[in-house]
């Protein structure tokens, strides 16, 4: 039986329409797809947040029937906020996993991925960066490459696409009988850093979360890549689906001016990537200081002054007309940095080889 959007008929609609036999599911601050074929057969791809697993089954079985299980469950990237109840539910479902070989020494237990740069994206979702989950998941017994072809197991007229950058074996999924894309984190649909944006779900066309980001050079390639397949639909995994028009013009700014709107102008990765290979994390560059202490800091101060102004504004005391306070506020239009940073194909000074072993991957780097 052919699953449509007529078919979810529920008191609490908990997935949202993304394209035609594409529904989405969104888990606190980060979206999963249900992705179909006309016959009813069905993959999931991407697993949430952490302890979604309950919430997945309960929306497959609202739109494909009780008991409906998918014939895969597809990767678009192995983040915590992406894999969060892959294991469980390939074990429950008994249904094989699969995503690019680039990602799999850390859906093995073999290499943490990059350090997080809470330092860029000024917004709480990045402050709070160095708290997410960063440790490997262990999927060996499950988990398969995506074929050599570009086919997505399971789904038919879909195309697998590699766009590493946000990590190294990252992928968007696409369809080209009506250019639906399924963009994984590549580029995003609301501000990626902001916790506000996460509640009002603002539709705009973002680069890759920029904490989690650790090869700006290319993320760039990436969107220029999907931005070429000329998408009618995108389905992020961070913000609501765009389409048409708004679409192709914001992800053609975003191509144009990458390296001023996506790219932070300081961080750990900006002007070095983080250097890796099949087996993982070989270096990173060195860490930047952590602005939440410096936040809080600066937010005391804040809110101390602003007391002390409200006990002198009672007694009468040093009064003065609020025009005086106001200061003007300047900003740049043009960033302070080259274009020319070194990419995957020129490995940076990040490499030292008087402390860095090639050979050998763990978890301990800096």
């Amino acid at each position: 039986m052919e699953a449509s959007s007529e078919s979810i008929k529920i008191g609490k609609r908990q997935s949202f329409p993304a394209a035609p036999r594409v529904w989405g599911l969104k888990t606190v601050f980060v979206n999963l797809y249900f992705a179909a074929n006309p016959d009813g057969s069905w993959v999931l791809v991407d697993t949430g947040i952490p302890g979604s697993a309950g919430k997945i089954k309960e929306v497959a079985a609202e739109i494909f029937g009780p008991d409906s299980k998918p014939s895969a469950i597809v990767l678009t990237h192995g983040h915590f906020d992406h894999t969060g109840a892959v294991k469980e539910l390939a074990e429950e479902w008994d249904v094989p996993v699969y995503a690019h070989p680039m990602e799999l020494p850390y859906l093995t237990g073999q290499s943490s991925y990059p350090p997080p740069d809470p330092s860029v994206g000024g917004g709480a979702m990045a402050y709070l960066s160095f708290a997410y989950p960063k440790k490997p998941i262990n999927i060996k017994n499950r988990v398969e490459l995506l074929p050599t072809d570009g086919s997505v197991p399971g789904l038919e007229g879909w195309q697998w696409v590699h766009t590493p950058g946000h990590t190294p074996g990252h992928i968007s999924l696409f369809r080209e009988e009506d250019r639906v894309l399924i963009v994984g984190d590549a580029f995003v649909t609301r501000h990626g850093e902001s916790a506000i944006a996460v509640m009002t779900e603002k539709r705009e066309v973002h680069g890759p979360p920029s904490y989690f980001t650790p090869d700006w050079g290319s993320a760039h390639h990436s969107v220029e890549t999907l931005h070429d397949l000329n998408p009618e639909i995108a389905a992020a995994g961070h913000g609501m689906p765009m389409q048409g028009k708004e679409l192709r013009q914001q992800l053609e700014r975003l191509v144009h001016d990458f390296w001023l709107v996506a790219v932070p102008k300081h961080g750990r990765y900006v002007h070095e990537p983080a250097v890796v290979d099949e087996n993982g994390v070989i270096s990173v560059p060195p860490p930047v200081v952590n602005p939440v202490p410096t936040v809080l800091a600066v937010a005391g101060a804040v809110a101390v002054a602003g007391l002390a102004w409200a006990v002198l504004n009672r007694r009468g005391n040093n009064r003065q007309d609020d025009g005086d306070s106001k200061r003007s506020r300047r900003y740049s239009i043009q960033r302070p940095y080259s274009h020319n940073r070194p990419l995957r194909q020129t490995p940076p000074r990040a490499v030292d080889p008087d402390y860095d072993d090639p050979t050998e991957h763990t978890n301990n780097y800096p």
